[in-house]
């Protein structure tokens, strides 16, 4: 029995059950038609689009689209914003879609192509918004201005009304739109001095958090079509591994399962739903070919790393004479070494893509897709068919934090293979499992750091002598700057200085994880340094202020807060604070932690104070949400998490009793202050992070007096 033999129609219970939802299918193909629940791209309904961003359609409502897929940082309600500031437009009629498919109109100005990652959704997007929204507003003035007969410079907007006071006329966008989309546009159309900014800077609430607190949200994993089929793949428990042999036959009595078929990323599983699925694939039996596996333990590869800091070495930076500065006269020197784990970037939704071939051969694909283009040209390649007839509309996404961030799109390349293989006459849904995801590699990468500091008679740090050993994640062989951003760059004032790092190759995939080198390299400066001031006899703050004179927005934060905090007060008994700033993806952020131990003998933070400067703040709201974000997500991986590999090189997690994330009791109190800028906006949603762990550590060693050497905090110090 084959896949194209069993046609189960569930059209009719569907409907019935009033899952089907607005979609448009007229205008779409023969396969987007048996689509039942999900979101096509673009805007829904009758609009005019008055260039590649903007919408309007005829009851008012403007929809943006949005070249960044939304998976919970808010680009959504950022991007609408700032149109809706240069639009004129009231906030109620705003809303937000994703765009198609499309490396050119599309590209994220930072990349070369559509992209949604760095923390670049509004740095990038900005003037470009900015100018989509200018250029709305004045194609529709021209439209009422030649349909009242009046000069357009004598027309306002606000709030989403065009007005004409001298003849008393009024109308809305809604009125216009179909004359305003045949307007040439302007070529420089005019943006609004900041001073007059309405919108930009205020609170509001993110335009999907309606839908998806009342559960009406599309994700990926909600999408159904007509005649689906579940599949899943079976991977190896050992990375690099591959198929010897399989049998499948007790897998194809598990009533449900449809098919049975081997694929480069291992042997997969088709099924009617998603429970045959799971049986079936538990029911193969695949021997697994360890020939080409990683077979060193995490421990191992630990060690080999200390081996590598003695090799050759890439140099980053190298300033002063750092050898003669370490072995100076009256020097007291400080070495550590620190020892951090592979990550996993466990979002709540795991991998998974709808597939859906067209009876003229065009795919449509339902994906929370963080790079659609590449997306695009993995089906395109794997499938056989040109790009031109494969359509991908991004879906909401249950955060990523990296995850979905492939080059190449190795996920999408398993997807289509698994429909390629089923002949791609049913739809199919492709899923990973939360065991998938834990086991199924593209971590952040384990590193060792080795550190060497000098201070001299008077407590002034003379000398910084920093390696890094791990793998590139961009496989390269020369020096890859997210294997050393943020050590690199060192912001405080040291004469003699130098980094260096060791690349390697492991079999492990690795992949950007929360705010990439940083989620290393920012525990590693703000730990040291902290050590190096304590011992020199200097205040964790003043000190660093003392190094900072040359950098006034990490001053401005670290001011700040420490203003917030009350820097130097009394702290409650049995409790201690510590403190870290670090510069991420041109956004910076101080954080102070209050910690004590806890009842399982780790640290228990209670409090969180936090400053960022990131520009203008386009939405304060999503700002200090991001901000307790990233210090939720950052201390819940500096505190519990590691994916470690065993004897063998067998991966030893597989969900979260084993990897696991904070609770929501576990999580504290979080203060934000947004310092007040003219500077353009930069991201948030990753710069919450590297500060959480350094300064709970700090905090935790002038409290028990132990430095933490190694990741996770929970395990390594308390076990």
């Amino acid at each position: 029995m084959g896949i194209q033999n069993i046609r189960v129609s569930r059209r009719s219970f569907l409907a019935g059950t009033g899952l089907v939802i607005g979609v448009t299918l007229a205008s779409r193909s023969i396969a987007a038609s048996a689509l039942l629940r999900g979101t096509p791209a673009g805007a829904a309904g009758p609009v005019q689009n008055l260039n590649a961003f903007v919408r309007v359609a005829t009851d008012g409502t403007v929809t943006i689209l949005s070249k960044h897929i939304e998976f919970g940082q808010g680009p959504y309600t950022g991007l609408a914003t700032i149109v809706a500031e240069e639009l004129d437009a009231d906030w109620s009629q705003m809303r937000a879609a994703a765009a198609p498919a499309d490396d050119e109109i599309y590209k994220n100005l930072a990349f070369g192509l559509q992209g949604t990652g760095g923390s670049t959704a509004i740095a990038n997007s900005w003037e470009q918004m900015r100018v989509a929204g200018a250029t709305a507003r004045a194609m529709l003035v021209l439209a009422a201005a030649e349909m009242w007969g009046v000069p357009a410079s004598e027309i306002t907007v606000s709030k989403g009304r065009v007005s004409h006071a001298a003849s008393g006329r009024e109308t809305g966008f809604g009125e216009l739109a179909d004359k305003a989309a045949t307007m040439e546009p302007p070529a420089n159309p005019p943006l609004k001095d900041p001073k007059d900014f309405v919108l930009i800077g205020t609170d509001r609430p993110k335009l999907d958090t309606p839908a998806k607190t009342d559960g009406t949200a599309v994700f990926t994993l909600d999408v159904l079509a007509d005649d689906m089929l579940i599949a899943m793949v079976a991977h190896p428990e050992h990375f690099g591994a591959t198929v010897k042999s399989f049998d499948d036959s007790a897998a194809r009595q598990v009533p449900g399962v449809v098919d049975v078929k081997r694929v480069p990323q291992g042997i997969a599983i088709y099924a009617e739903n998603t429970f045959a699925a799971l049986k079936g694939r538990a029911a193969l039996t695949i021997e697994w070919d360890l020939a080409a596996a990683e077979s060193r333990s995490s421990e191992e590869i630990y060690d080999d790393y200390r081996r590598l800091i003695g090799g050759e070495l890439l140099g980053a930076t190298d300033n002063g004479d750092v050898e003669t500065a370490l072995s100076g006269d009256g020097i007291t020197r400080l070495e550590s070494e620190l020892v951090f784990p592979f990550l996993a970037h466990a979002p709540m939704e795991p991998l998974d893509a709808v597939l859906i071939r067209a009876d003229d051969g065009s795919i449509d694909c339902y994906t929370g897709s963080q790079f659609p283009g590449q997306d695009k040209a993995a089906i395109a390649e794997t499938c056989g068919v040109d790009a031109a007839m494969v359509r991908i509309h991004t879906q909401l996404a249950g955060g990523s934090f990296g995850r979905r961030a492939q080059f190449g799109s190795p996920y999408m390349r398993e997807a289509a293979a698994v429909f390629a293989a089923s002949g791609m006459n049913r739809p199919v849904k492709h899923m990973w499992t939360r065991e998938d995801d834990i086991r199924g590699g593209f971590y952040r990468p384990i590193y060792v750091h080795s550190l060497k500091g000098a201070i001299d008679r008077e407590g002034n740090i003379v000398a910084w002598d920093q390696v890094i050993a791990g793998q590139s994640i961009m496989k390269k062989t020369e020096l890859d700057d997210t294997t050393v951003e943020g050590a690199s760059d060192l912001p405080y004032t040291i004469p003699n200085l130098r980094v260096r790092a060791n690349q390697t190759e492991l079999q492990v995939p690795a992949l950007w994880w929360r705010s990439v080198g940083h989620t290393h390299t920012g525990f590693a400066v703000e730990t040291f340094i902290d050590e190096l001031l304590e011992r020199g006899g200097k205040d964790a703050v003043e000190g660093r202020l003392a190094l900072l004179s040359e950098q006034p927005r990490h001053t401005g934060v670290l001011k700040r807060v420490a203003e917030l905090a009350d820097w130097g007060s009394p702290v409650p008994d049995g409790r201690q604070r510590g403190v870290a700033v670090h510069k991420s993806f041109n956004t910076y952020v101080a954080e102070i932690a209050e910690v004590s131990i806890g009842a399982d003998g780790g640290p228990r933070v209670h409090k969180v104070w936090c400053a960022v400067d990131c520009g203008i703040a386009v939405n304060p709201n999503v700002i200090r949400a991001q901000m307790e974000g990233g210090i939720g997500y950052g201390l819940g991986a500096v505190l519990f998490d590691q994916i470690s590999l065993g004897e063998g090189g067998k991966i030893m997690q597989s969900n979260f009793h084993d990897y696991r994330s904070l609770r929501i009791q576990e999580m504290p109190e979080v203060e934000v202050a947004i310092i007040e800028s003219t500077e353009p906006p930069t991201g948030v949603g990753e710069p919450g992070v590297p500060p959480i762990g350094p300064a709970v550590a700090n905090a935790w060693r002038r409290l028990t007096g132990q430095p933490v050497r190694r990741l996770p905090i929970v395990g390594s110090l308390t076990s």
